[in-house]
This record gives C-alpha cells, sequence and structure tokens, in this order.
C-alpha cells in the first residue's frame, strides 16, 4: 500500500515540474474548433 502512495506522489511531483517548466507555453484548454485555430491544406499531388 505504502508503495502506491510512493508512486503517486512522485508522479504527481514530475506531473507538477513539467506543467511549471512548460510556463506559459502550456495549452490546457483542449481542442480548438473557433478562429484561433490553424488550418493547412493537404498537400496536393
Amino acid at each position: 500500500m505504502w508503495k502506491i502512495a510512493v508512486g503517486f506522489v512522485a508522479f504527481a511531483a514530475l506531473a507538477l515540474f513539467v506543467i511549471m517548466k512548460g510556463g506559459d507555453s502550456v495549452d490546457m484548454g483542449g481542442e480548438k474548433h473557433g478562429t484561433e485555430t490553424t488550418h493547412t491544406e493537404p498537400a496536393k499531388k
């Protein structure tokens, strides 16, 4: 049981570290469906 708790704490610390290192570049908003998305045409053969 204590191994699960230690694993959870380690995973949470790693996740927080990655989020903090990302700074403002991390977008947690999910999928974008408005004008802020970029659309490119597929390559034509």
